[in-house]
């Protein structure tokens, strides 16, 4: 029987004997008072009738004349009302009904039906993309009612959403959407479905917890460092990635034209025995559903010199005037150094980082030109060495030319040419080389020689000339190059007047036509010192150049602008200057002062504070005493000297120099102090000297030096000695003993002085009256005071001058 039959029996009995202890009126209560029923389940309602003393007649209705669904089993005392099982139909308000003879009673009962059959299901966990919005469905079958169903969406104990449930035909659900991030790949996610009625705990919360499968595509995490290897070594490669599904890893070698050539497959690539044709990009790329991603590593194979080789164009044997070209060739990595050598002898090099291939001509081949030729290929790891030979056959015709010349614009010129070995007069054709062949002049003369007159020459005189000579329809050519110059004045350096130092400014050096440009090289110097060089682009007319130089100033100097033209074999042909001096002006600098002999010095002796500063224009110099002006330099001298004859403790205190000019100021502080021995001692005896028994004597001793004195009184018959913290010493109530001599010691560690004096008590005769040494004690009192409070308000204005007057201090009293 289920616990909720057993209580509602349980109430029945409690019911019957109530009944029978009293007699009341006919009552009728049905039983649970809360009927919750979960759909599918059997449940039973029982309907008590009380005080009823016949057979009642019971009967059970659902309002809204809605059928009954159910079985019913009556007696005298209840009515039971079975439902199995519980369906939706019986959801409603129930009425059970008791006749009892005439008199006739009934109880309703709302019945509230649930399902809640089974715990969520989540969809779409399976296929999310990094940070591509998604949704995650959470839904729940069989479920009633629906619209009293509410969805949390959890990750951890943190709440994400939380919603009303959608109701479909028979299910709830709840969306959730949501852009995942990398760190939510595995993670779980938490679908909490709650009914919102009143029932017990584990059937009013089902939830369902699911992982996280996010998809992303491949990220390359790390491939192998560039790597240079030897030809025939075992080359292996190792890349890694990352991606939702596993990315697989491919590696593909990407060659000169562009086209990959795969080489394999797996996070590592091994080649046995690498060759030079495999120096290149390999690239490995992650693949997956979501993408790829590509990560290239380049391998540089090294090997020595192989397929060395030379040729020979036309052939290796030519006739004399022939036109020769020999070419090496030579495969290696590093790229191979190529030695061209005739007879050992080295004629041509090339730059391995240039070029593999070295080519020589002879434009003109010569008998001495046939040789044993020598290709030699080399890098670090070898060399190798392939030869031919070339043999030159004689032609009687050969042509001179005048030599490469170099000219001022302007000038004339005149080129000669020479032909020889022909047995009749040879046709000479003058041409420039560089302006498609343009004939110039043609002469056929019986000795042989063309003359070329150049008046006047230009820029666009500039260039190459070649002599053909023709005979027998053989042709010999030389060429010779004019090269044309012009730089005709000194450069133009505009003085830029007084400069601040430290301020940069800027110069411009202007050079008129100049030709060629690129052949011009201007340099910027300070003295000896180079601080700049240009160099300028070619241009095929007169320029006119500019230099700028931007410049720091530091100090006085003469800066120079140089023009150098070049010629075609770097030597200079020309060379012209500008100077102009620079004036650099400052601010006030390395000012100082200075004290001879010293800071700390002895009264009376002489002093001198010399002020010394540097900048330009010169500076004035003002020297102060506490502010207040002691002496002042005009701007003709760097330096101030100001004299103490005889310092005095008043010359105590703070002596500043000041530099200034218009571009600023700059000062500096030294201290002086001046010490003095104890001078202008004086002793004041009150009352007086001469007092009488019972009376006191007060002692007042001051005196002027620094640094502060020592006080002592001594009485010089028995030594009995006195100290004093501000120079006054008091007798009390003396005797015929203290009459005597005493001796007053003022000391420092310069010197002391010495004042001796007498006292002289007498037996007392009279009496004053009372009243009266109550008023003259009191005021010698007033008056040692009012003079050592004078004495220290002196002390205290002079010692803000490092030099005063002072009371004498004394030692600590001793016994």
């Amino acid at each position: 029987m289920s616990p909720s039959v057993c209580g509602m029996f349980n109430q029945l009995l409690t019911a019957l004997l109530i009944s029978s202890c009293c007699v009341q009126a006919l009552r009728v209560e049905v039983f649970p008072r809360r009927a919750m029923f979960r759909l599918g389940e059997r449940q039973q309602l029982v309907c008590l009738v009380h005080d009823c003393p016949v057979m009642p007649s019971v009967s059970w209705t659902l309002l809204g004349d809605r059928p009954l669904t159910g079985t019913v089993n009556s007696n005298s005392t209840h009515s039971l009302l079975t439902f199995d099982p519980v369906i939706m139909q019986h959801e409603g308000t129930l009425l059970c009904k008791v006749s009892c003879g005439e008199e006739t009673r009934q109880s309703r009962r709302s019945i509230q039906v649930y399902s809640f059959p089974s715990a969520p299901v989540i969809t779409g966990q399976e296929h999310l993309r990094l940070g591509v919005e998604s949704t995650l469905s959470c839904q729940v079958s069989d479920l009633y009612p629906a619209e009293m169903l509410t969805f949390d969406w959890l990750r951890g104990d943190t709440v994400l959403q939380s919603i009303m449930g959608e109701s479909g035909p028979d299910w709830v659900q709840s969306m959730y959407r949501f852009k995942p991030m990398k760190a939510d790949s595995g993670a779980n996610i938490t679908c909490r479905a709650s009914l919102q009625l009143d029932l017990p705990a584990e059937d009013q919360t089902r939830e369902t917890s699911v992982p996280l499968n996010l998809l992303y595509a491949p990220v390359v995490t790390a491939i192998s460092d560039s790597v240079v290897v030897m030809a025939g070594s075992t080359l292996t490669l190792t890349c890694s990635a990352e991606g939702n599904p596993e990315p697989l890893i491919t590696w593909n070698f990407r060659m000169a034209d562009g086209r990959s050539l795969p080489q394999g497959q797996g996070s590592q690539l091994v080649i046995a025995a690498v060759s030079l044709s495999q120096t290149g990009w390999y690239e490995c790329e992650a693949r997956n559903t979501e993408g790829n991603q590509t990560a290239a590593v380049e391998v540089t194979v090294h090997a020595p010199p192989i397929n060395t080789s030379i040729s020979v164009s036309p052939g290796e044997e030519v006739v004399e005037g022939q036109q020769v070209t020999v070419t090496c060739r030579s495969d290696g990595a590093p790229p191979t150094t190529l030695v061209l050598k005739r007879e050992g002898a080295e004629i041509q090099r090339t730059d391995p980082a240039s070029s593999s291939v070295l080519s020589f001509s002879l434009t003109s081949a010569l008998l001495e030109d046939s040789a044993h030729y020598q290709c030699e290929a080399s890098n670090q790891y070898g060399f190798q060495q392939v030869t031919k030979s070339i043999t030159v056959t004689a032609h009687p015709l050969q042509v001179q030319v005048s030599p490469v010349s170099a000219e001022e614009r302007g000038s004339a010129l005149v080129l000669m040419c020479q032909a020889s070995g022909c047995v009749h007069p040879a046709t000479l054709t003058w041409r420039r080389t560089d302006r498609n062949q343009t004939v110039l002049q043609r002469t056929q003369q019986h000795d042989g020689l063309s003359r070329l007159q150049l008046q006047d020459l230009d820029v666009q005189d500039h260039g190459g000339y070649s002599c053909e000579a023709e005979c027998d329809s053989i042709l010999r050519t030389r060429t010779t190059e004019v090269h044309i110059y012009s730089l005709p004045s000194d450069p133009v350096l505009q003085n830029p007047g007084p400069v601040l130092l430290g301020q940069e400014m800027v110069l411009h050096c202007d050079v008129s036509n100049v030709f060629p440009a690129n052949q011009l090289k201007i340099w910027w110097l300070s003295g000896n010192t180079t601080l700049m060089s240009e160099s300028f682009p070619f241009s095929g007319s007169l320029q006119n150049i500019s230099s700028v130089l931007r410049y720091r100033v530091e100090r006085d100097q003469d800066l120079t602008c140089r023009a150098e033209l070049l010629t075609e074999d770097g030597d200079v042909w020309r060379s012209r200057m500008t100077s102009v001096p620079l004036q650099v002006h400052s601010p006030p600098t390395n000012t100082s002062i200075s004290v001879s002999p010293g800071e700390e010095v002895v009264e009376g002796q002489q002093v001198t504070v010399t002020c010394q500063s540097d900048g330009a224009p010169p500076t004035t110099l003002v020297l102060r005493r506490n502010g207040a002006e002691l002496q002042r330099s005009d701007a003709s001298s760097s330096s101030l000297s100001f004299n103490l004859s005889s310092a005095l403790l008043e010359d105590s205190a703070h002596y500043q120099c000041e530099a200034s000019n218009q571009y600023g100021a700059q000062q500096v502080t030294k201290s002086i102090t001046v010490r003095a021995p104890p001078r202008n001692t004086t002793v004041l005896v009150l009352p007086s000297m001469v007092v009488q028994e019972g009376q006191n004597v007060t002692v007042c001793c001051r005196a002027i030096s620094f640094p502060p004195s020592a006080v002592v009184l001594k009485k010089l018959s028995n030594g009995t000695e006195l100290y004093s913290l501000n120079g006054t010493f008091l007798l009390i109530n003396v005797t015929a003993r203290d009459s005597g001599l005493y001796q007053v010691n003022v000391t420092n560690d310069l010197g002391y002085q010495v004042k001796v004096f007498s006292i002289s008590v007498r037996e007392r005769s009279i009496h004053l009256p009372q009243s009266l040494s109550n008023i003259v004690i009191p005021a010698v009192c007033v008056a040692a005071g009012l003079a050592a409070a004078a004495l220290l308000l002196d002390y205290l204005r002079r010692s803000r001058k490092k030099g005063f007057y002072q009371l004498a201090q004394s030692a600590p009293v001793s016994a």
